[in-house]
């Protein structure tokens, strides 16, 4: 085990144990007013996403329902809830309902119980309002995976920590990181990424060096095994070879899966992962527990996230590491998807498809392509401008997106009353997550209206909404199915 960078001052292995006090974090950002956001530089992003800095309120009540805010250099309407948009006005495009007070509970809440350092997914959401938010509220480390999250940082939160994470990158991507924006931190997964990063950064010797893990992990709505992570056999030298490249930080990540619905699979990965140093004899300096962290989708309830801290406590305790080693996680999901909901106009009604002017080119990539079920609520702005959620008995529905393409469809089930009809509104909750950030122009469409809303999301998992959604069961699933008899077999004569 002679190859660990510096000494062993006691395995956490062995003081697992001891009763030591937890580590505790200083937090340089104290939680900050809902709109307690700075001023932002000006940056080229989606058509769909807003650059907020401080709001200043630019009118009354408009129509004594909504006001109007500044995020840097665009106006943004604020309602109390999305009824109030639609009694004032009709929206003709999609629009997404930011809730950033839902992201600060989300900050503050793995800050609080995480024992390590937090590193937000950028891709998940990186829509500006989003990154501000996080960072007011003390989670200044961002996982970026591309270039641009690395401009986009570092324009929106100077002098944040970033890991450039994506284990494959081009060579100007790892230099501009490097030279221009102070990366240090960049994740691999073969010796030809390492050669690769070692060259690009002009033979550095202050990298941190993370090796990308490839484990077996069950629970997980959403495999992501397969393209990344080096395998058991071949990961004691590439672990031995980072470790020799770089006079800083070498350590292991892995990812569990998208949702991960099983905490216990963060454990069994990390046993994975303190295997493969044990055969490479080398000590990590950080643990990356990376991503997972699921939220609350109708038929998917996740444990407390409590159950996943513990599991991941558990794992670090067990794993031959240095007392000093870090610890780091990259939540992704878990801190945005209460955050953002997407209202749709019903444009056309065919049975039980119902044609909306969203679909899976916009917001709804995850509802088509990994068929996830969202929670939805109708909306109807009656003839004299009275508006209400219509309620009643309720039926399965499938949508359709506004594209040219069949593959626009999103099958459900979604659950809504039986009387929905052209010109109703259907929002899709727990969008925050996956949703604009997936938004393309294709055919045409995808110009998505941002406004802030001040209602509490759909499901949460940090109690600012119930952390279930319940699931309708239709007629089919009421029929008891009963096999058939099993007896000899005729013999055939």
């Amino acid at each position: 085990m002679g190859a660990g960078r510096g000494p062993a001052r006691g395995l956490r292995a062995s003081v697992a144990g001891d009763g030591a006090a937890p580590r505790t974090r200083e937090k340089p950002w104290p939680a900050k007013d809902l709109f307690g956001f700075r001023p932002l530089h000006p940056i080229q992003m989606p058509l769909s996403a807003t650059a907020p800095a401080d709001p200043v309120v630019q009118s009354v009540a408009n129509a004594g329902l909504g006001s109007t805010i500044c995020w840097g250099l665009r106006e943004v309407h604020k309602y109390h809830t999305p009824l109030d948009l639609v009694r004032e006005r009709s929206p003709e495009r999609p629009v997404a309902f930011a809730r950033p007070d839902a992201v600060a509970l989300a900050a503050r809440w793995f800050q609080e119980n995480f024992k390590g350092d937090v590193f937000y997914a950028v891709k998940a959401n990186p829509s500006p309002w989003v990154i501000e938010t996080l960072a007011a509220n003390g989670v200044r480390s961002f996982d970026v995976a591309s270039l641009p999250e690395v401009e986009l940082v570092s324009q929106l939160v100077p002098g944040a920590r970033m890991a450039f994470m994506h284990p494959v990158k081009n060579r100007r991507a790892i230099s501009s990181a490097y030279f221009d924006h102070g990366v240090r931190t960049f994740a691999l997964d073969t010796h030809e990424e390492l050669a690769k990063i070692l060259d690009a950064t002009g033979q550095a010797a202050d990298l941190n060096l993370i090796v990308r893990l490839g484990v077996s992990a069950e629970g997980a709505a959403y495999s992501l095994a397969g393209k990344f992570g080096v395998d058991a056999y071949e990961a004691p030298e590439l672990l031995l070879a980072a470790r020799r490249a770089t006079n800083e930080l070498m350590g292991v990540s892995f990812h569990v899966g998208s949702q991960c619905m099983r905490p216990t699979a963060f454990q069994a990965a990390m046993t994975q992962a303190s295997r493969a140093l044990v055969r490479a004899g080398v000590f990590a300096d950080v643990v990356d527990v990376g991503g997972g962290f699921p939220s609350v989708y109708p038929g998917m309830v996740p444990p407390s996230l409590a159950e996943y801290m513990d599991s991941i406590d558990r794992g670090f305790a067990e794993m031959m590491v240095h007392e000093t080693t870090e610890l780091w996680c990259e939540p992704g999901r878990a801190l945005v998807a209460e955050s953002s909901s997407v209202l749709t106009a019903v444009e056309l009604r065919k049975g039980d498809a119902l044609y909306l002017n969203d679909g899976s080119y916009g917001s709804l990539f995850d509802a088509t392509h990994t068929k996830w079920p969202f929670p939805v609520k109708l909306i109807r702005r009656e003839a004299d401008g009275s508006t209400r959620e219509v309620d009643g008995p309720l039926k399965p529905y499938r949508f359709y997106g506004p594209t040219c393409d069949s593959l626009d469809h999103m099958p459900g089930p979604f659950w809504l009353p039986e009387d929905v009809r052209e010109g109703d509104y259907v929002e899709i909750g727990m969008l925050g997550a996956y949703g604009v950030a997936m938004n393309t122009r294709f055919n045409g469409f995808g110009d998505t209206e941002t406004v802030v809303v001040n209602d509490p999301p759909m499901a949460s998992m940090f109690g600012l909404a119930p952390r279930a959604i319940p699931v309708p069961r239709s007629e089919s699933q009421n029929v008891v199915k009963l096999s058939r008899a099993r007896g000899k077999k005729r013999r055939r004569r």
